[in-house]
């Protein structure tokens, strides 16, 4: 009787510590600067700097996605790199679907928080963002 009591516990609290996946899409705006990235095969590639960042701005459904770079005087410079996507909400989770005259293409928000948020595509690689802090000189 107690084994079952401790499993109705823990699903209850696992069940409500999940994240409802709408909550990520608040992150989204703003400038981020690329970390690290996991290949599907499991090797790993770190970033120490980042001459471009992206920067992503939402409205509604719809959203932006622009490589800018930072200048030193604080600003940024826009890059002609810029890709317009679609939110939607599907198996319980963020995908970004991405679509231009080449290709189409989606991410899924794997987590989002204010400072971190992690990106998978469609090929299995996992992208790590923080959010970008201006250069101090």
């Amino acid at each position: 009787m107690q084994r079952v009591l401790l499993y109705i516990v823990l699903l209850c609290v696992t069940s409500c510590t999940r994240t409802n996946p709408k909550e990520h899409i608040q992150y989204l705006d703003g400038y981020w600067e690329i970390k690290k990235v996991i290949l599907s095969d499991g090797s790993k590639k770190e970033y120490s700097f980042s001459q471009d960042i992206d920067f992503f701005e939402i409205k509604d459904s719809i959203g932006i996605r622009k490589k800018v770079r930072p200048q030193l005087d604080g600003g940024f410079k826009t890059t002609n790199n810029q890709e317009i996507f679609t939110i939607i909400i599907e198996n319980d989770s963020v995908r970004l679907y991405y679509k231009n005259s080449l290709a189409t293409w989606k991410e899924t928000i794997i987590s989002a928080k204010e400072n971190e948020i992690v990106f998978k595509n469609e090929t299995g690689n996992v992208y790590f963002y923080q959010r970008y802090q201006k250069l101090q000189l």
